[in-house]
């Protein structure tokens, strides 16, 4: 099968190219420039190059569509909520015999809208944080029925405005007037937003593959380092059991969106109870999405499984408990942000140095699996380096407005393409 998977510089777009390429798929890989980081592993067969989707959204779709008549793709899986929201607003426009195993549009927006997955969480007797609604800039402040400091959520994270797509941010107030002050500064697109009390509690995700409103695997991890350390990505991850709330919450979540594809859903566990309170919905692959294939669940193949209809449903499937994926550069920063990132840290983190510097040495561990570098997949980890180091790669072909390119991907000596084409 020819797949074209799309965000070649988004680490799920890596894991998805290795999964895809070692099952003996042909994958083309896409990027507004080349080359990007998955098109340098050795299971990508092809770089694309198309128009940037933030920037030129229509030229990106007509090049898409483009693609993928004149390649002949047999599947398109968009990686960012970006590319998976144009792709699904113009599943018309591409061929028939293109499968795309995502969602309606219609249920990914529903799944974007945080305001309206609240909604429906409270609906389905589900916990959630205490919210109150801000209709507009110009809306009056309601008072609060708990404690500052809040969460300021707006509805969505991706919003596309007349000038593009732009994103939103989460963000804290710590009083009555910096909330005033918060509002007041964020642009018109952003409301309806929320403001949450804020829970206290580590997270909990339960990451999902569905096939036409069923679940075909439920998989859990914990995050043991982020990038910022104080949260945000996780560059040190293990797989954990399911916690039972947050899957049955998951799960009925879900099937009331009667999804279809992958999603992953995000709690977080109120210290004050127990319960994991919804967090939100993203109806897409993840970053840490090598962890689960390490660990026995391989979304990809389970999502192109989904394309036959005629196909017998797989047993539930099992994975290995315990099982670490490890982000060598996303550690590092982690890292360098512990030891001298004081300044940007909120109120209240306290960073360990040395236990930071112990635990970063430690190199080597039962189950430990390199995210990046992969020691039979190293193109990655070179163009990762150069990168970082500032030697930045190769000069990039950029793609015209109008039209998409297929080019040979430059890679370090030695590597060739693995991906065959699977009749």
């Amino acid at each position: 099968m020819r797949i074209l998977v799309t965000d070649g510089d988004n680490r799920a777009t890596l894991a998805i190219t290795r999964s895809l390429g070692r099952a003996g798929h042909e994958v083309l890989v896409g990027e507004k420039q080349q080359p990007s980081l998955a098109q340098t592993s050795n299971a990508c067969a092809e770089g694309v190059v198309y128009p940037d989707p933030v920037r030129q959204p229509d030229a990106f779709v007509a090049a898409l569509v483009s693609l993928v008549r004149e390649r002949q793709v047999d599947a398109l899986l968009p990686v960012s909520d970006i590319t998976t929201f144009l792709v699904a607003g113009h599943r018309h426009l591409f061929p028939e015999q293109c499968g795309v195993p995502f969602p309606t549009l219609e249920a990914l927006e529903h799944a974007a809208d945080k305001v309206g997955v609240v909604d429906r969480a409270v609906r389905l007797g589900l916990p959630v944080p205490q919210s109150v609604v801000i209709a507009g800039p110009d809306a009056p402040i309601p008072a609060l029925p708990f404690p500052y400091p809040v969460v300021v959520k707006p509805r969505q994270s991706r919003v596309r405005t007349s000038a593009g797509w732009v994103s939103s941010a989460v963000s804290y107030a710590a009083d009555a007037e910096s909330l005033r002050r918060n509002l007041s500064a964020r642009p018109a697109h952003e409301f309806p937003l929320m403001v949450q009390e804020r829970i206290e509690g580590p997270g909990v995700g339960v990451f999902a593959c569905y096939d036409r409103g069923r679940p075909v695997a439920l998989f859990s991890h914990r995050r043991l380092r982020e990038r910022p350390p104080w949260g945000g990505v996780s560059v040190l991850s293990e797989s954990a059991p399911l916690d039972p709330a947050a899957r049955d919450a998951a799960v009925r979540l879900l099937d009331d969106l009667h999804w279809h594809g992958v999603a992953m859903v995000e709690f977080k566990r109120d210290l004050r109870d127990g319960q994991p309170k919804l967090m939100e919905i993203n109806g897409r692959f993840w970053g840490s999405l090598q962890l689960a294939i390490d660990a026995g669940v391989d979304f990809p193949a389970l999502l192109v499984g989904t394309l036959d209809p005629t196909a017998a449903p797989p047993a539930p499937v099992p994975y290995h408990l315990g099982v670490r994926s490890r982000w060598f550069w996303g550690d590092v920063d982690s890292l360098l942000l512990t030891l001298v990132g004081g300044r940007r840290a909120p109120a209240g983190f306290r960073p360990r140095r040395l236990h930071a510097v112990a635990a970063f040495l430690a190199l080597r561990g039962r189950e430990l699996h390199w995210e990046n570098p992969r020691w039979d997949d190293r193109g990655p980890w070179w163009y990762e380096t150069r990168r970082r180091l500032g030697f930045g790669p190769p000069r990039p072909s950029q793609a015209t407005p109008a039209s998409a390119g297929v080019a040979p991907v430059s890679r370090p000596p030695g590597q060739r393409p693995s991906g065959q084409q699977v009749p």
